[in-house]
């Protein structure tokens, strides 16, 4: 199956713009008539009709509803200070998308080395992650936010942050099934004292992600997956 992404769609008819109109014209070689699946990235797919098309848009008339992935009961929220080589942390988006996450923050840290992303190449990466992975919702991904700013914000759900200092708990032992997830992962060099001292004093809990020292893109799917495995027990 080819999913296509239609970020115009009511339900009824739906549109594929720019790049998604380009691959089903031009590439897979689509006429009028033919049958498409799409994606709305907010929850919902559909078996869908070519309407009429140009160079940079598809319209489509929706032929019914279909499922391809089930609805879970719990959210998960990645804050993750993005990596100096910013292929690691594409490459975080992508697998992330694909085992499953709702939400993403990129951090700007005290021992941040990158401090700037290019939004757009990001969305890009995790269109691509939900088609390919068949998946109905694309993650929302936050514009880069500092760590004090993002920490004094108010979340539903349990909030963690994850580190390599004293005083840490097993993720996966604190973390009580079917909860919304927000987890802290942090820059190379990992969170300053003082970082870690104030997430504290919002309530977030420390936790490690088992007994080795990770990549940061490494930690942010590893804690995806965790709360995966404890929501599957």
């Amino acid at each position: 199956m080819i999913l296509f992404y239609a970020s115009e769609c009511d339900g009824k008819t739906a549109i594929l713009l720019d790049s998604e109109a380009i691959h089903c014209k031009q590439a897979l070689r689509k006429n009028v008539g033919d049958e498409v699946f799409i994606t709305d990235g907010l929850g919902k797919s559909y078996l869908a009709f070519i309407i009429a098309m140009n160079k940079k848009k598809v319209d489509l008339g929706i032929k019914e509803e279909i499922f391809l992935s089930k609805k879970r009961d719990y959210k998960i929220h990645i804050a993750i200070a993005p990596t100096k080589n910013i292929a690691r942390f594409e490459w975080f988006l992508e697998k992330a998308t694909e085992f499953g996450i709702d939400e993403i923050t990129p951090i700007l840290c005290h021992r941040s080395e990158r401090k700037n992303i290019n939004e757009e190449r990001l969305e890009k990466i995790l269109v691509s992650a939900m088609k390919q992975s068949l998946k109905n919702e694309l993650p929302v991904l936050n514009p880069l936010t500092k760590f004090d700013q993002f920490i004094n914000n108010q979340y539903l759900g349990s909030k963690y942050i994850a580190h390599l200092e004293e005083g840490t708990s097993d993720l996966v032992k604190k973390y009580p099934k079917g909860n919304n997830a927000i987890i802290l992962i942090g820059p190379e060099g990992d969170f300053s004292p003082q970082e870690i001292e104030h997430a504290a004093k919002q309530d977030f809990v420390a936790v490690s992600l088992g007994d080795y020292r990770l990549r940061t893109e490494t930690a942010g799917i590893s804690a995806v997956q965790a709360i995966h495995f404890c929501n599957s027990l």
